[in-house]
């Protein structure tokens, strides 16, 4: 069973940038999800296995870059110009193949433990 982990979150500020790394033990398909409290866990960008197709949500197009790096099964998550909407905590997903646009939870068959990043005004 693949256990996923997530790194680099944390406190930032309005306007700040923070950057996720996920780690695996090898090379998936990988989507960042987010979540607060109360709500569904919503899709936040996801990347294909050989990096050349990305998807983002509407809300951190322009502002989140999603990445890899395959021979270090990392993926990462680039966020700048970071509101308080994006206060969450932030989970690493990852499946073998390729998945629906835009993917959902139910895509995904590992996933991370979830990292927080706050941003405050």
């Amino acid at each position: 069973q693949e256990q996923l982990a997530e790194s680099g979150g944390g406190l930032a500020q309005v306007g700040d940038s923070l950057k996720l790394t996920c780690a695996a033990s090898e090379t998936y398909t990988v989507a960042w999800f987010r979540q607060v409290p109360g709500k569904e866990r919503e899709f936040v960008a996801g990347i294909s296995f050989a990096g050349t197709g990305t998807l983002y949500e509407d809300s951190v197009k322009g502002r989140f870059t999603i990445s890899r790096d395959n021979a270090k099964n990392l993926v990462y998550l680039q966020m700048d110009n970071l509101n308080t909407d994006d206060t969450a905590v932030y989970y690493c997903a990852a499946r073998r193949g390729t998945v629906r646009e835009p993917p959902t939870t139910e895509d995904f068959d590992f996933w991370g433990r979830g990292i927080q990043v706050t941003v405050s005004s």
